[in-house]
């Protein structure tokens, strides 16, 4: 036994302290995959459900869009939700604002940082779209095209399967 964990185990005495502590040392018990921290955690930032919505990212020569549709279109609540924050975050991401994805995401998040010290050279548009919005992104630097494809990249492998390539 390590020696943390024997004097653990005499100061407090108990097995369950000694399986909590495997727990925590070993790594079993608490994991969480990043999908499943996204999906759990979404409603932090997102008002809609995000069960009942799908993300679709489609890279572009000059940055991307991503939009943002409900699964059912007669679902006229969550279409609302989901148009109201996408123009919300339009405006955001344009002064550079990009705290709610480096909330459910991190703030290493791939790209973010440069879209963030960047978003002055990016043109960020909202529009409705079918059951839902899309946010393009534009501009002619190439590095900050980059960096919009590694940060879809990064959400599109973070949602998992709430989110899809187009």
């Amino acid at each position: 036994m390590k020696p943390y964990l024997r004097v653990l185990t005499k100061s407090i005495g108990g097995a369950a302290i000694l399986a909590f502590a495997a727990c925590i040392f070993c790594g079993t018990g608490f994991s969480q995959t990043r999908q499943e921290h996204v999906h759990h955690n979404a409603h932090m930032v997102m008002p809609f459900d995000i069960s009942k919505a799908v993300h679709i990212f489609k890279m572009t020569a000059s940055g991307g869009i991503q939009r943002v549709v409900a699964k059912d279109p007669s679902e006229n609540d969550q279409i609302s939700l989901i148009r109201r924050h996408l123009k919300q975050e339009a405006e955001n991401f344009q002064r550079g604002d990009f705290s709610d994805p480096a909330k459910l995401h991190g703030a290493g998040m791939p790209g973010l940082r440069e879209l963030q010290g960047g978003a002055h050279r990016i043109s960020i548009f909202y529009t409705d779209v079918p059951a839902g919005g899309a946010i393009r992104f534009e501009t002619s630097d190439i590095h900050l095209i980059t960096a919009v494809h590694r940060w879809f990249g990064a959400q599109l492998s973070e949602h998992g399967a709430d989110a899809v390539s187009e």
